[in-house]
């Protein structure tokens, strides 16, 4: 694979991580002006994130090792979900903030979210370009 292609796939990676940090340094992320409305806009928010990531850290291992595609995936979930628990204890430490096991559990759902996206995409992409499975390690 190119190496631009590996080094842009962990760019994305690594600056959507920070991105996530930097929303999760914010003190006080409330809006009480919406009421109810700001709690699910910012568990939406969560499960948005971490489906964004999971994609980024998929396609990341999946360009940068010649690893089997289950493996990139079960890799990606490990590692999100690890970042997902990190980021709590990070919130723990900002003011106005806490940590939350069902955030956590949010994040998860949109990890599994994200990964699935990803398998449909890989699927497509190898549907439409005819792609042989067995010299790509795309073992579905």
């Amino acid at each position: 694979m190119n190496k631009t292609k590996k080094i842009l796939a962990w760019f994305y990676v690594v600056n959507w991580c920070g991105i996530i940090f930097f929303l999760s340094s914010i003190p006080e992320l409330k809006i009480e002006e919406l009421g109810l409305w700001d709690l699910i806009l910012r568990k939406i928010a969560h499960l948005i994130e971490y489906l964004i990531l999971s994609v980024l850290v998929s396609n990341a291992l999946f360009v940068s090792f010649n690893m089997k595609f289950l493996n990139s995936c079960l890799f990606s979930f490990v590692f999100s979900v690890i970042y997902a628990i990190s980021d709590e204890i990070h919130q723990y430490f900002v003011p106005g903030r806490h940590f939350s096991l069902l955030d956590v559990f949010i994040d998860t759902m949109g990890i599994i979210f994200g990964i699935i996206l990803w398998i449909k995409f890989l699927r497509y992409r190898i549907y439409k370009n005819h792609i042989n499975l067995e010299n790509k390690n795309l073992v579905l």
